[in-house]
């Protein structure tokens, strides 16, 4: 698999973006259970499928593009690769000096936000750690932690060790980066409406503000057609008052997250369990509404 992926790093963007738009769509019509998750997850956005179903190939656009964004040469630069909209917004916040937290759904290409921001702004001003789970396999845990360990990029694991590196680097006024849409661990979050369903949402972003007084950045890496690389958007968080009981900055992430992905819902990773219950998590406390049924076709 490692010799696999070397290989793909040095083919073309766009060339691995027609890979990963066939692998996508081969997926979704080989698994029932894939298809039915992605469609009931529009359905609950009450989305229209035709503004959601590009998701599809996307899915595996993203994929596609993990051997070039992670084997990339620290030394070959992005360059004209990355555009950018609203990075007056992060020269705002690197100004105060107070740390600077960067939420993102699963939206777009998000790994291409953290090798971006490290590349223009990590080596003068504020290096960047973004949160991670380690990988199972002992081959792709060596390939993500070099790709990550770029100069200026480092890592924090999901763990209590890895929440207190953030919290140190936004204390000495450093940028870190999480995807507040991810399913935490059994302990570790609350349920709070996600597109109007009860969703199992991590406390960890609203903590980290309310601990340290650290801006809040919402961020997204649109994928262009054809290969052509990426946008990089910025636009302003919701503000987190230290005294925000957790329910209401919890939900107020979220909202967040759904006008984010309301923006470009043929980029979102509909195929996502967001609504899963934590493994170990006592299910009998959670809502469970009855999930909806989709009707539409592909």
């Amino acid at each position: 698999m490692l010799m696999l992926f070397r290989m793909l790093s040095r083919l073309p963007l766009r060339v691995l973006h027609a890979l990963g738009a066939l692998a996508g769509c081969l997926v979704y019509a080989a698994s029932a259970s894939y298809r039915q998750r992605y469609r009931a997850n529009v359905q609950i956005a009450g989305l229209p499928w035709s503004a959601a179903r590009g998701g599809i190939k996307e899915a595996g656009r993203m994929i596609a593009e993990l051997p070039w964004l992670w084997m990339r040469p620290p030394s070959q630069a992005l360059g004209e690769v990355v555009q950018w909209q609203g990075i007056e917004l992060v020269e705002q916040a690197l100004a105060q000096g107070r740390g600077l937290v960067f939420l993102t759904p699963h939206l777009g290409c998000f790994e291409i936000c953290a090798q971006a921001y490290a590349e223009r702004f990590a080596s003068a001003q504020a290096p960047i750690t973004v949160l991670f789970r380690p990988a199972k396999q002992a081959w792709l845990r060596r390939v993500i932690d070099d790709s990550r360990g770029r100069p200026g990029l480092a890592t924090a694991p999901a763990t209590l060790a890895g929440v207190r590196q953030m919290i140190r680097a936004l204390r000495q006024g450093q940028s870190i980066g999480l995807l507040p849409d991810q399913v935490p661990p059994q302990g570790l979050g609350l349920w709070a409406p996600f597109f109007g369903r009860p969703a199992y949402t991590m406390t960890l972003a609203a903590r980290l503000l309310q601990q340290t007084g650290a801006t809040a950045l919402l961020i997204w890496g649109e994928r262009l057609p054809q290969g052509r690389g990426y946008v990089v958007h910025v636009r302003p968080a919701p503000v987190i008052a230290p005294d925000m009981p957790a329910e209401s900055a919890a939900t107020s992430i979220n909202q967040a997250m759904e006008e984010m992905i309301r923006l470009a819902p043929h980029q979102y990773l509909w195929g996502y369990n967001r609504y899963k219950h934590p493994r170990g998590l006592d299910i009998a406390s959670a809502p469970t509404p009855n999930p909806p049924t989709s009707k539409e076709g592909a």
